[in-house]
């Protein structure tokens, strides 16, 4: 049995966000899975960023979400034009506690207190080339698939890996 396993005990949780930023990120995922579009956290961009939330809607257009809890965090980024080539559509997430008067007309915005949200405004539409859309959406794909089994192996205390990468069950099963 390894002592030091590859897989963390809480895949779902990598501890960058702080908490309010969890709760706005809450509200707006609750907003997009009535909407019925599958949502991806901290998903990394070929450009090397990494998207505060990257979704798909069910006619597979791409959106992504960048939240902003404060002024200050707001102000300090200055990397969020980046993401445009990455999406369809670009929206920006906070709560009420930050003027949605400081946040660029060209971009959506939505507004959560954690329990929900509301779409202030809604984002313009920027197509993505074919080839763009193609490689984005298999990197959510396998994105997905790979965080769900993290999951998975987290949640069964009964499973390990081995080197090879195969799995069995932990002896005394």
């Amino acid at each position: 049995m390894p002592i030091v396993s590859p897989f963390k005990l809480e895949p779902l949780v990598d501890g960058r966000q702080s908490d309010r930023a969890m709760r706005v990120r809450r509200g707006v995922q609750r907003l997009m899975a009535a909407w019925r579009v599958a949502l991806l956290p901290e998903m990394a961009l070929a450009s090397g960023r990494r998207a505060d939330l990257v979704g798909l809607t069910d006619k597979g257009e791409v959106l992504i979400v960048e939240i902003k809890t404060s002024i200050e965090d707001y102000r300090a980024d200055r990397k969020w034009p980046d993401y445009r080539q990455h999406c369809d559509r670009l929206y920006f997430a906070t709560h009420p506690g930050v003027p949605v008067d400081i946040f660029p007309d060209d971009c959506g915005l939505i507004l959560s207190d954690g329990y929900g949200a509301e779409m202030l405004r809604e984002a313009p539409e920027h197509r993505m080339a074919g080839a763009t859309r193609k490689a984005l959406t298999l990197r959510f794909a396998r994105a997905s698939a790979d965080r769900l089994q993290q999951a998975e192996w987290a949640a069964n205390p009964f499973m390990t890996a081995l080197p090879d990468g195969e799995i069995e069950p932990d002896e005394g099963t």
